[in-house]
């Protein structure tokens, strides 16, 4: 959410912004923001030069009493209560009119970059650098399902008949090694200095609006029925959210997390075979990390963060590269964003596996999460910003394809080996 002095001083450049992402039908939104926040500052204006006038008043009633003049003190009792009544019905009307304000101001989106490219959507990303050969074996490289059945290690049928389409049952060892990259995950991020969660996976809706914009709310969250609670997406969600409503001291800063969940989504249909199977599902888990900063801070963070991910990638022998996002393939409380995709052999091509986004002061409007500043007095508010360390399944496509082998095996790079019972390969049982 923006600062309201912005919009106020530089309206153009709300629009232009609006422009940049492709967003035309928001632009009446600014005025309409204009014109409600000038009736507000009038009405609270008017508000207070009335308090004023009913003490003044009020004081003089005393007087009046005290010399008996019972006439004069009716009339000015009279003001008093159609001053109150007045002021009541202004009170009324300011809560209506930030109100509106509120809802607008959610909808307009954050400013930005300038180093953001722009583009209409997700085909105009910019590549920024690839990590790793990519490397096309010469066999052919099987669906990942496939894949995944011939090592005994999915059951999709069950799960349709269970829970619908869109789920899985995991097992044997392609369920240990897709927990065995998570617990992978979270001690390399512990190893890089970030202190390890598990957060509540339900969040209440004043949350839900506090971390993100409305469409993604509406095309993503489950809402637990008869109750103020959505399923998390993502972890980060809970994570941010910890920090609703705090005032952290500059000293305590930056806050460096990474959660473990499951996420939980209302993904929408897949197009595709390499979009079935596991690709495109309503329930995963993740290994996420988070950051809490001074604002000066947050683009060397936004750095750090997506080299995190690239490092974990490579050190399981997957290639992978960045692209920034465009102005269009932004969501609406992003100032920058750039995706990792990692190599599929079988595609020839790289697939998304995670996303790095910088949000600026945005969430810690919505959210209230200020910091004191070393004078005591200054009050401002944190950036934030949250990357994917790894989700699997959808990383585990990667994984299986950039380890298998002409006989089917799958290699297990040594980082991994610990977590698998010191397996270095998985193989059908008997072979």
């Amino acid at each position: 959410m923006l600062d309201i002095k912005l919009v106020r001083a530089n309206p153009d450049l709300v629009k232009e912004n609006i422009k940049k992402k492709f967003q035309d039908e928001k632009l009446p939104l600014v005025d309409e923001v204009l014109e409600f926040d000038a009736k507000l500052r009038e009405a609270k204006t008017r508000a207070d030069s009335l308090r004023g006038q009913r003490n003044a008043i009020s004081k003089e009633i005393g007087g009046y009493m005290a010399k008996g003049m019972k006439a004069e003190a009716e009339e000015a009792k009279a003001k008093v209560s159609a001053m109150a009544k007045e002021m009541e019905e202004l009170e009324a009307m300011e809560d209506d009119l930030s109100a509106k304000i509120r809802e607008r101001m959610l909808v307009i989106p954050n400013i930005i970059d300038p180093s953001v490219p722009i583009g209409k959507d997700d085909s105009e990303n910019v590549e920024i650098e690839k990590f790793g050969e990519p490397v096309v074996p010469d066999f052919e490289v099987p669906y990942h399902i496939d894949i995944m059945e011939r090592l005994n290690g999915i059951d999709l049928d069950s799960a349709r008949r269970t829970s619908g389409n869109g789920f899985y049952y995991l097992k044997g060892d392609i369920a240990r090694l897709h927990s065995a990259i998570l617990s992978y995950a979270r001690d390399f991020m512990i190893d890089r200095g970030f202190t390890y969660y598990v957060p509540p996976f339900m969040i209440r809706s004043n949350v839900v609006t506090g971390v993100m914009s409305f469409a993604e709310m509406e095309n993503m969250m489950y809402k637990i029925e008869g109750e103020d609670l959505y399923l998390i997406g993502t972890s980060e969600h809970s994570m941010i959210g910890k920090f609703i409503d705090t005032i952290l001291e500059e000293s305590e800063l930056p806050q460096t997390l990474t959660s473990y969940s499951p996420c939980f989504r209302k993904e929408v249909g897949a197009h595709g075979i390499e979009e079935r199977g596991v690709y495109r599902i309503h329930q995963f888990e993740k290994q996420e990390m988070v950051v809490v900063c001074h604002p000066d801070e947050s683009a060397q963070w936004f750095v750090k963060l997506w080299q995190n991910t690239v490092d974990f990638f490579r050190s399981l022998e997957i290639p992978v590269r960045t692209l920034e996002c465009c102005s269009g393939d932004l969501a609406d409380l992003k100032v920058k964003s750039c995706d990792v995709e990692a190599w599929s052999p079988r595609q020839k091509k790289y697939f998304e596996v995670g996303s790095c986004s910088n949000l600026g002061d945005a969430q810690a409007r919505r959210l209230g999460i200020r910091v004191r500043g070393k004078d005591a007095k200054e009050l401002y508010f944190a950036h934030t910003l949250n990357n994917t360390v790894v989700a699997p399944p959808r990383m585990l496509i990667a994984f299986l394809e950039n380890n298998l082998r002409a006989d089917g095996s799958v290699a297990i790079p040594q980082p991994l080996q610990p977590y698998m019972g010191g397996k270095t390969e998985i193989r059908r049982k008997g072979e």
